[in-house]
């Protein structure tokens, strides 16, 4: 958490970084009024658009209060508990949610494994799914990743209905991100490797295993395995980005006939978003943790790194002002990265250069999702530092005009219908606060957002559309 999405079926993902100069971000932004700061950051709450911010101020006093909260993080991953705080409720996820996954609705096979594969374990005849019959899946249906769980939902997002949890399917610890092709195939990230779900008929056919050692399989925001994942827009390769503990993720190539990974590529640090090229001839792997893209070439495995740092790097991995989701523009390619509701970096993937246009939602910002006219949506989680606004969906018009969507507590990623008048946003959220269900936003105005229910903590969302079921509406 876009037809390769990182986690949304339109969505086309990252890069890595080619240190040509720390990004000419040349820092406008529509700020109205400047950041005075006493220890964590105070905003006076008016930004001007030409005003110059102070954005060293900002950094430290954000920095501080990252690193906090980033340690905090890291000591429950390293003991295997979820990130963030949890109430007892969420805390007992893990262990209640082989026996209820997903509001009820039955898993439709056995427990994916705990120990890590090798590199050499086959794909799936270990692991094959129980099959037993289902009806055919809607048009329409949403599928989500329970990040507090080990499964897949199918969801019904029409907040007239009582119940919107179709069936879960298990696929493998703790996934996040999902891209769904054409055929109706999803590809899943998991801690384990990659799993390849039947959307019609709601069952897991393989779960194929990285090459790349991550270590011992934990769960958390931190954990090792896949992150971001897109599809190839001719369908015949998948790439994922894995985040290798304490050192470069790698992005992974897998053949989807074969149901192997074929290629493996250096990328940056905790790769969470991956996006393909409207040609296919390039790939982008977000690192989050080293304020970078890499540029993939597909045919040569050749890559190019361009750091993406608006408000510079101090903090380091306990800084808050890092990129984390990315979408390619169709008009011309060029890579959008949202910072904190005020900065929208815009990369020219082929030369590096990049320049920076206002955002005006003030929040910290995590999914992304475009449509084909090439609107932009974005994920608003809340706020990180003192003055930031709530939880919100930025609805992003080609022209830059903006309108903000107040949503009732942190959400994740995004989702847009096939005719798109509504956005469907999770609640997961890779920290505290998550929820499990998502939000349901008429993009047209006419309605409030709604909420429904759906699976554990779900962050991926996308929207099936192939296939041979009946319509949900």
């Amino acid at each position: 958490m876009n037809a390769s999405h990182t986690m949304n079926a339109s969505r086309t993902m990252n890069a890595p970084r080619a240190v040509n100069a720390p990004r000419a971000v040349n820092a406008r932004r529509a700020v109205s009024g400047r950041r005075a700061v006493s220890g964590r950051r105070a905003v006076d709450g008016r930004r001007a658009v030409d005003g110059r911010r102070a954005v060293n101020v900002r950094r430290a006093a954000v920095a501080v209060a990252a690193a906090a909260v980033f340690a905090s993080c890291a000591t429950d991953t390293r003991a295997g508990t979820h990130s963030g705080t949890q109430s007892g409720a969420q805390s007992g996820a893990r262990s209640g949610v082989r026996a209820e996954a997903s509001a009820g609705a039955a898993p439709s096979e056995s427990p994916s494994p705990s120990p890590s594969p090798s590199p050499s374990s086959s794909s799936s005849s270990s692991s094959s799914p129980s099959r037993s019959p289902s009806p055919a899946t809607p048009h329409g249906t949403l599928l989500v990743t329970d990040f507090g769980s080990d499964t897949v939902t199918f969801v019904d997002p029409d907040p007239e209905r009582r119940r919107h949890t179709l069936a879960s399917v298990r696929v493998g610890t703790v996934p996040y991100g999902l891209v769904v092709g054409d055929d109706g195939l999803a590809w899943v990230a998991t801690a384990e490797g990659v799993a390849v779900v039947d959307t019609a008929n709601r069952t897991r056919l393989a779960r194929i295993p990285y090459r790349t050692r991550t270590g011992p399989v934990t769960t958390g925001e931190y954990r090792g395995g896949g992150m971001g994942i897109a599809l190839a827009p001719d369908g015949r390769r998948v790439y994922v980005g894995v985040n290798v503990p304490g050192g470069d993720g790698v992005l992974e190539v897998v053949d989807t006939a074969r149901r192997e990974v074929v290629a493996a590529v250096r990328v940056g640090r905790r790769p969470f978003d991956v996006d393909v090229s409207p040609d296919g001839g390039e790939v982008y792997a977000t690192g989050h943790d080293s304020f970078d893209v890499t540029a993939v070439d597909t045919r040569t495995l050749g890559t190019r790194r361009y750091e993406v740092a608006p408000y510079g790097t101090e903090g380091g991995l306990g800084s808050w002002l890092k990129p984390h989701y990315a979408v390619v523009r169709p008009a011309d390619g060029r890579l959008l990265l949202p910072f904190e509701g005020e900065r929208l970096v815009v990369l020219d993937p082929r030369s590096g250069r990049s320049t920076i246009e206002p955002m005006t939602a003030d929040t910290h910002q995590h999914g992304a999702t475009i449509t084909p006219d090439g609107t932009l949506l974005v994920v608003g989680t809340g706020p990180v530092a003192a003055g930031d606004r709530g939880p919100s969906l930025t609805v992003r018009a080609p022209d830059g005009s903006e309108r903000v969507v107040p949503l009732d507590g942190p959400h994740e990623d995004v989702a847009v219908s096939a005719d798109g008048r509504t956005a469907y946003v999770t609640k997961g959220f890779t920290r505290d606060g998550y929820g499990n269900g998502l939000t349901v936003v008429d993009l047209t105005g006419k309605r409030p957002p709604a909420e429904v229910d759906a699976g554990s903590r779900p962050l991926g969302v996308a929207v099936l559309r192939a296939g041979d079921g009946p319509s949900l509406r």
